[in-house]
């Protein structure tokens, strides 16, 4: 299994694809780095379950799933994508707050973004909280711009109205896009 190195913030961070003994482990950072948002005043968020292990297995198995990993080869965060509209759309991507704030998220995006390069995918997409700091200020930061309503296509259209259909319109939500090709 191909392992990337990725010079982020001083230090080196490996990427590699995750293994289907590690799924529970994704769920385990994806809950630990939700409590963030109890802190500034969305629990619903905090509360909300991660994606089943089926589901995950669906991204392992895809090779859409990837895990950075500390020196012992543990898993601190992970990134999964879905491939939607022609870009490769950044389903989900959680640091472990034990690890936050080392470059290890962006690290995982930059991972992302060469991969979808590598394969002549022109851009990266995501959807996002549009106030939270970690949320569309960071992606900014790492070269997502907002992408207006009448820009999304029929999948990120489709993304959206799942969202929504979750609750999770109740704060400002926004897609986002960034361009890797062209």
């Amino acid at each position: 299994m191909p392992i990337r190195q990725v010079h982020q913030a001083h230090q080196l961070c490996r990427v590699r694809q995750v293994r289907l003994d590690e799924l529970p482990l994704l769920q385990d950072i994806e809950r630990a780095a939700g409590e963030c948002f109890r802190e500034i005043g969305m629990p619903e968020i905090a509360e909300d379950e991660p994606l089943p292990l089926d589901e995950l297995a669906r991204y392992q198995r895809s090779g859409l799933a990837w895990v950075a990993v500390d020196s012992d080869d543990a898993p601190v965060a992970y990134l999964i994508a879905d491939r939607i509209d022609g870009a490769l759309h950044v389903e989900q991507v959680s640091v472990h707050p034990g690890s936050a704030r080392r470059g290890i998220g962006r690290a995982l995006l930059e991972d992302l973004a060469e991969r979808a390069a590598a394969e002549g995918v022109p851009a990266l997409t995501l959807t996002t909280f549009a106030d939270v700091p970690w949320n569309a200020p960071y992606y900014a930061r790492c070269g997502f711009r907002p992408l207006p309503d009448a820009e999304l296509g029929p999948g990120l259209r489709e993304v959206r109205a799942q969202e929504a259909a979750h609750g999770l319109d109740r704060w400002p939500r926004l897609a986002m896009r960034r361009t890797v090709l062209g």
